[in-house]
């Protein structure tokens, strides 16, 4: 599997998206893109990626949650791919299929797991691949720096079931991508997700 981040540029407010391709690019391969951004550049930007022969550079795309920085250029995306639009709201226009708490999807040449995620939005999801320890999160908060929060009992549950899966590299919706102390990072957040303002001490 191969992951390309794709980074907004500084002229307009986008979250990341990602270009999940298969490692050796075949035909069987399903070139994804998590999430789409909202900055115009990154439609140009896919067009100069290698994503295999005889294949649309985006066959399918997910949406991790449908705020605007997550998904403004979908129209954009759709009328140059043509690919599949998933995501976990029913409330969106122009969605292909409707995702389902633990369901499998393909992405690239390797099986993720989809898991609803209700803390940012009613709507979000993140997407787990055991494999190769991947992780995209959205804007999920899975990084918690400081107590003090308000998270319902579903997102402690799932954060505490993920500080016990083999995670290599989180991809985040905004900046770079974790991939040091992953489960150090993960159990710091547990550990402030539970406790009240004022208590314990910040996560480096």
């Amino acid at each position: 599997m191969k992951v390309i981040q794709i980074n907004p540029s500084n002229t307009v407010y986008s979250s990341n998206a990602f270009l999940v391709l298969g490692s050796w690019n075949t035909i069987d391969d399903v070139n994804t893109l998590v999430d789409v951004g909202a900055d115009p550049a990154m439609v140009d930007t896919i067009c100069t990626i290698h994503t295999g022969l005889g294949k649309r550079k985006v066959e399918r795309v997910i949406l991790t949650h449908c705020h605007s920085d997550h998904m403004g250029n979908l129209e954009q995306i759709r009328e140059a791919f043509h690919p599949e639009i998933c995501a976990f709201s029913p409330h969106t226009r122009g969605i292909d299929r409707l995702l389902k708490d633990g369901e499998m999807l393909r992405l690239g040449d390797q099986w993720f797991e989809v898991i609803h995620m209700p803390c940012h939005s009613d709507d979000s999801i993140i997407l787990y691949n055991p494999d190769d320890g991947i992780l995209f999160s959205g804007d999920t908060p899975l990084i918690i720096r400081s107590p003090g929060g308000t998270y319902n009992k579903k997102f402690i549950h799932i954060l505490e079931t993920l500080t016990r899966r083999y995670i290599k590299t989180i991809f985040l919706g905004h900046g770079e991508s974790l991939s040091h102390d992953v489960r150090k990072t993960l159990l710091c957040s547990l550990h402030n997700a539970t406790l009240p303002s004022g208590e314990g001490r910040p996560c480096p």
